[in-house]
């Protein structure tokens, strides 16, 4: 929110079929890794044993799924795309894990917008978004279609 109170967010009637959205971008780290770990409670060895991952393909740790998916949700709030404008989140369809992500990896989101629908009720709307977890190398680690919820502009 704006130091007046009004959303900075994105409305409804902002969003554009065709459009694309990027947001600010983070590199992931191995603390963030051992952190989800312990928050989530998955303590797979795919993510915390760095011995039993040189006897695998990825050769070291790599972040859990959900962690990165949680990680684009905060890119997204931080690019200002949802502040004070997203009501929910309604559906997740197709999510894919395509490449890893490790310890030291950037990503950024990269949305395009290719739905939107009036809601019933006149405050709100929703919207469809193919979503991409990019690389610094231009990899695509996940893709997902979310469909989300947002305020209609006031008036």
């Amino acid at each position: 929110m704006t130091t007046a109170g009004k959303p900075r967010g994105m409305y409804f009637e902002d969003f554009e079929i065709g459009q694309e959205l990027t947001t600010p971008a983070r590199t992931i780290t191995s603390t963030d890794i051992v952190n989800f770990a312990c928050l989530s409670g998955d303590f797979n060895e795919v993510h915390t044993n760095f011995e039993y991952c040189r006897t695998t393909q990825f050769g070291e740790p790599i972040a859990h799924g959900p962690l990165v998916y949680a990680v684009m949700g905060g890119l997204t709030y931080a690019s200002g795309i949802n502040d004070g404008t997203l009501l929910a989140l309604l559906q997740i369809d197709g999510w894919k894990m395509l490449s890893p992500v490790k310890h030291g990896d950037t990503i950024r989101m990269v949305a395009k917008v290719v739905a939107k629908k009036e809601s019933s009720k006149p405050d709100r709307g929703t919207v469809t978004l193919d979503r991409r977890c990019v690389k610094q190398d231009g990899t695509v680690a996940q893709e997902m279609r979310a469909t989300l919820l947002y305020r209609r502009r006031p008036g």
